[in-house]
């Protein structure tokens, strides 16, 4: 069986919110770090430059993918990423159509993780790409139903 989905745009801004969480959550643990610096601070007499060290370094941590997921959309060869796209996926691979001539075929090892939230799914490649389905793009519950247990055939999904 195959499920074909409406067409779909990611918009830019959601992708870079969506990449900013992903990378928080996947690397919440750094900010320990500028965390023992800022906590340090405290109790060093007259190492205010211990505490402004540890912000600093965050907020360059934060800066530095802000950029890198700005510069994402940017890119030309990362335009096709935020067109309004159909999908077609079954058990052997996603296919990403542009129109009913153009399209990219991904096979399912390329997909690295997966995850339901309350209203899509996320389909995690790497850092920067990832497939975002939400609910309201597929044409009815049983795509729905078999999309989760796609993802969960393919180990993808808990």
């Amino acid at each position: 069986m195959t499920i074909k989905t409406k067409k779909y745009q990611l918009k830019k801004k959601d992708y870079v919110k969506m990449a900013m969480w992903q990378l928080l959550r996947k690397t919440w643990w750094y900010g320990f770090g500028p965390l023992a610096f800022v906590v340090l601070g405290f109790f060093v007499p007259y190492s205010w430059w211990y505490i402004g060290t540890g912000l600093v370094v965050a907020f360059l941590y934060l800066l530095f993918w802000f950029i890198q997921f700005m510069g994402v959309t940017q890119m030309e060869q990362n335009k096709v990423m935020f067109e309004r796209l159909t999908y077609e996926i079954d058990s052997r691979f996603v296919v990403i159509k542009l129109n009913a001539k153009q399209g990219m075929q991904m096979n399912w090892d390329m997909i690295k993780s997966a995850e339901k939230t309350k209203d899509a799914f996320l389909l995690v490649v790497n850092k920067a790409q990832f497939l975002h389905f939400p609910f309201s793009m597929f044409n009815s519950d049983h795509d729905l139903r078999f999309m989760e247990a796609l993802l969960k055939r393919k180990n993808l999904l808990a």
